[in-house]
Parts: C-alpha cells; structure tokens; sequence
C-alpha cells in the first residue's frame, strides 16, 4: 500500500520530469524556419533537420503542448501548440481532396501522400486538444471536417478501412501491418479512432459522434476482444478472422484505460455500456497484470507463444496510466495495481529516461534496462505522446 505521502512525492517527480525534461526537450525540436517539428534525432543526438515530417510526429507534438497548456497554463506552451497546428493545418491537411498526408519534406512538400485512417485519427486528436486550449473555432472545424471524411471515405459496412492513397483508393496497409502478415483491418487503428473521436466529442458534443462511438464499443466487444483468451486480437483479415497469434501487452493495458475514458466521456445515461463494456477492461488489465508485469516493467508482447522481453517507452507509460486507472476503477482497493504502477514508474526514472543531456526518453531498453543503441530518440513514431499523457494523467488522477 502506498501512503499519501507516497503519492504526494510521486505527483511532485512527475511534475518535475514533465516542466524540467519533456517539455523544454520538445521545445528544442522546434523548426522555426519551415515549421513544425524536426523529424529525426539519432541515438548518438545529432539532430537531422532535413528528416522527414510525420504527420503522426506533428500531430502528437499538437495534442502534447496543448494538452500541458490546458493543465499547467504556461503560455509559452500555447505559442508551442499555434506553431504546431499551423504546420498541419497548412502543410498537412489536403485542401483538395481532405484528409491529412502521411508525411512531408522538412521544408514542407509532400513526402508521402499515403492517407492512413490512423493518421486522420490523430489529426482529429490534436485539433480537439487545441481547440479546447485556445478556443480556436477552426481548429474544431478541421477537427469535423477530418471525422466526416473518415466517416464516408475511410470506411465500409463492416467497419474501418486501414490505407488509401491520396484520393482515397484503397492501398496495401504496410505502415501498420508487422510480423510478417498484411491486415485488413487492425486494433490499432480502431483503438485511435476510438480515443480521437473521444476527445472530439468531450469538446464538441456532437450527437453524431457520440452514435459513432457507441458503434467503435461494439466493434471491440464483438470482433476484437477475445473472452476465451482474456486479450484483443491484433491483425485482422477482412472479415474480422484473427491472422496472428499475437498477444501485445502494451495495446491491451493501453486500451483498458482509453475505452473507460470513451465510455466515461459518453456517460450513459442507462449504464448499460458501462455494464457491457467494464468486465472487458477489467479482464484485459488483470490479464496483463498476471502475464506480462514482472515486478517491475512490462514486456512488449508475445508472438505463438514467444515473448518479446524489451521494454519499449511507449509500453511502460501505458502500464503506468493503465495500472493507475486499474486501481481506481477498483474503488481504490486492489492495491497490487497502484504498487504495479509506482514499480514500473521507478523502472522508468531508472532506466527509460535517457540521463544524457540534449535528451529524453530511450526507444527501447532490455528488461535489466540497457538502451538499445541502434534505435533513435526522435523519429515519425518516437513523440512526447506517450510519455507526456502519462505524466499529465498521474498529476491529474492523482494531485
């Protein structure tokens, strides 16, 4: 049991990672000259300022500043948010044909044209996020006008679609297709949707995405959740058939804390999604709990049966915020779930957190919390998403 003193001094170290790490290192990534963000800082921290801009880097950078302005008021974090909205809603945001690009050249061209349905996901999380700290009505109309597109050009009868190219034709879905298999449709990408249009409605309170949500919760408890398994499946074929026995520990942790807060944002006037919808994440944090925590940290997953030990940034900041809402979805009294969180919180200022100067928070780290060298601080995927919303939740949830 963790005392409120405990909690007092865990809420002050988190904070002072947040102010005093994250936030001036994202900052220092700011491209005054062609906008956004830099897209690339190697594990050795040279700094490439012609790498490639992910849309899915920028967006997370927007949702990050103006998620920290909306809990800590600094202004400078809001002048953060304006330069990073800009850039997507300038350079990223297709004005012919909707929808936001995949990625751009450093001084702003279009790299690559592909239209994901995650990355349109994304888009909408951040321009909600900036809407609600600056008030900025456009923001909030680009954020609608991105949801009616996925509604009527990324979808079908059955659900999501994963790829497409500029024009919205359907595409190969390599960007979010791993370990060997090429997916139809994936959890990841429906995950997203799920979290964007969370933060869409909670902002907007539009009818129409409130009926689209209740949709997503049914997709996840009818095709993606496993009950014999105690897990969701990953890649899917078409049809929704499971094409990878594959157990990924940090979406499932990571989805049991994202779809309470969908069905809290929602709130039911019935309880009757509550009542469907919590035993599911219930059971899939248990059950990360009981075969992927160590004591200590998380594994990254498991393949036929073969788990995959590295501790990746992303997975132990989604173990932390997720054991946390655990705990207080118990009525603060199953205990192993808050000292679960304080251990991987502690595995993460031990071993996660790059102590170099110029830097932040290691890709990955072998589960005795040696870095992986080959791998880069910043990339399109490596952001202050993950890591940032971890800290902005435990000061939120636990102040």
């Amino acid at each position: 049991m963790i005392s409120k003193k405990e909690v007092k001094e865990v809420v002050t170290e988190v904070k002072n990672h947040l102010v005093n790490g994250i936030i001036p290192f994202w900052k220092g990534l700011r491209d005054d000259e062609f906008g956004g963000y830099y897209g690339y800082l190697g594990y050795d921290l040279d700094l490439d300022k012609k790498a490639v801009k992910g849309c899915i880097l920028n967006s997370r950078i927007l949702w990050f500043f103006s998620s920290a302005y909306t809990l800590l008021k600094d202004d400078s974090l809001l002048e953060e948010a304006r330069h990073a909205y800009e850039f997507l809603a300038k350079s990223f945001f297709d004005k012919e044909n909707g929808g936001v690009f995949w990625s751009l050249t450093y001084d702003g061209k279009v790299d690559d044209p592909t239209k994901h349905t995650y990355n349109q996901a994304f888009a909408i999380y951040a321009l909600s996020a900036y809407y609600e700290a600056s008030m900025d009505v456009k923001a909030l109309d680009l954020a609608r006008n991105i949801f009616s597109t996925i509604e009527t050009r990324c979808k079908d009868e059955k659900g999501y679609l994963e790829a497409s190219d500029k024009k919205f034709n359907k595409i190969g879905n390599d960007k979010l297709s791993e370990n060997g298999v090429m997916a139809d449709r994936t959890m990841n990408t429906l995950l997203h949707v799920l979290e964007a249009y969370t933060e869409l409605y909670r902002v907007g309170r539009d009818r129409e995405v409130k009926r689209v949500l209740e949709k997503i919760l049914d997709l996840f408890a009818t095709k993606v959740y496993n009950k014999e398994l105690h897990r969701q499946e990953v890649f899917f074929d078409d049809e929704y058939n499971s094409i990878l026995d594959l157990h990924s520990y940090g979406h499932d942790i990571e989805t049991s804390w994202l779809i309470d807060r969908a069905v809290e944002v929602i709130d039911d006037e019935e309880h009757s999604l509550s009542k469907r919808i919590t035993p599911i994440t219930k059971d899939l944090a248990k059950q990360v709990y009981d075969v992927a925590f160590d004591g200590h940290s998380l594994a990254y997953e498991c393949e036929k049966g073969v788990v995959n030990e590295s501790r990746v940034w992303w997975v132990q900041a989604e173990t932390v915020v997720g054991f946390v809402n655990a705990y207080q979805k118990s009525g603060n009294s199953e205990d192993k779930f808050l000292d679960a969180a304080k251990s991987c919180l502690n595995f993460i200022f031990s071993y996660v957190i790059d102590k170099r100067k110029g830097s932040e928070w290691f890709w990955e780290v072998s589960k005795d919390g040696k870095p992986a060298a080959d791998l880069p601080i910043v990339d399109p995927w490596k952001c202050p998403y993950h890591n940032g919303r971890m800290c902005i939740e435990i000061i939120k949830r636990m102040e």
